[in-house]
């Protein structure tokens, strides 16, 4: 009953894909960052090498994983209870990004531990497009939109709180894959939604979003319900999406266009650690 780690994309999905894609909702995290660093190599996501491991139990099954992809914190995919405590013992994590119950159980014993960020994960159950919809119309996007996108990006993930590293290289992929819709508004760009890789029956639509002098006018349900019926209509089982708790708005455009609640996730960090 060990955790076992690795920076070798390949041995760590040899070893833990199959406990992922059992569970494909819950691992959407875990799948789509091996799966880009399996596609763009080690250093995908920042100059340092990734830390990927797996834990498992005494029947032999894997019940457990981590990614971890400095300058992003460590990451947790499904995990049962009993291995929290092991990987409290091998990593001593001072922030971790984890469903609520293993995030809450290993900051227990941080001093002045903080929750940075609360998100939810939905997925799509019957699609509701808005009705009436935003003027204007979805187009794919195109390589001479790629300096637009790549600040629109820079943007979101300033927004968020999250590194901009790379920016150019999901706009690259998402422009090249046909996985960045616009949405135009009188031949004006106003809004984009971004869908990842299918993996395991799954995609999951991350970033949208909508410059501040768009906002309010419906742009943002229009774009993230026309990529969620694309992603439905080209074979995807789960169509999955994260929120910020914080933000009230975007959970509500979500749910009045048919994502509904699957389980909340937590970014915890200790004292030290900010």
């Amino acid at each position: 009953m060990t955790w076992t780690f690795t920076d070798d994309v390949d041995a760590f999905l040899d070893a833990a894909g199959a406990s992922l894609t059992a569970r494909p909702a819950e691992n959407t995290l875990v799948l789509t960052v091996t799966g880009t660093l399996r596609r763009t190599g080690p250093h995908a996501y920042g100059e340092e090498d990734p830390l990927l491991g797996w834990w498992r139990g005494a029947d032999g099954e894997v019940a457990g994983t981590l990614v971890h992809t400095p300058p992003y914190p460590p990451m947790l995919g499904s995990v049962v209870p009993e291995a929290l405590g092991p990987l409290a013992e091998a990593l001593s994590p001072t922030v971790i990004s984890a469903d609520r119950a293993s995030a809450e159980a290993l900051a227990a014993g941080w001093p002045g531990h903080r929750v940075e960020q609360k998100q939810r994960l939905y997925r799509l159950g019957e699609l509701v497009p808005p009705s009436p919809a935003p003027p204007g119309r979805p187009r794919a996007a195109v390589a001479p939109d790629r300096e637009l996108l790549v600040a629109w990006h820079l943007a979101f993930a300033e927004q968020v709180g999250q590194p901009g590293t790379h920016a150019e290289r999901l706009v690259d992929e998402r422009t090249a894959d046909g996985g960045l819709t616009l949405w135009e508004d009188g031949g004006v760009p106003v809004s984009m939604a971004c869908v990842s890789p299918e993996t395991a029956g799954a995609v999951r639509v991350a970033p949208v979003y909508t410059p501040p002098e768009h906002r309010g006018r419906g742009y943002a349900a229009a774009v993230t319900a026309e990529v969620s019926r694309a992603a439905r209509a080209a074979g995807a089982a789960e169509v999955l999406l994260f929120t910020d708790l914080a933000n009230p708005t975007s959970n509500g455009v979500y749910l009045r266009i048919g994502y509904e609640p699957v389980s909340d996730r937590l970014l915890i960090s200790a004292e030290e650690a900010r």
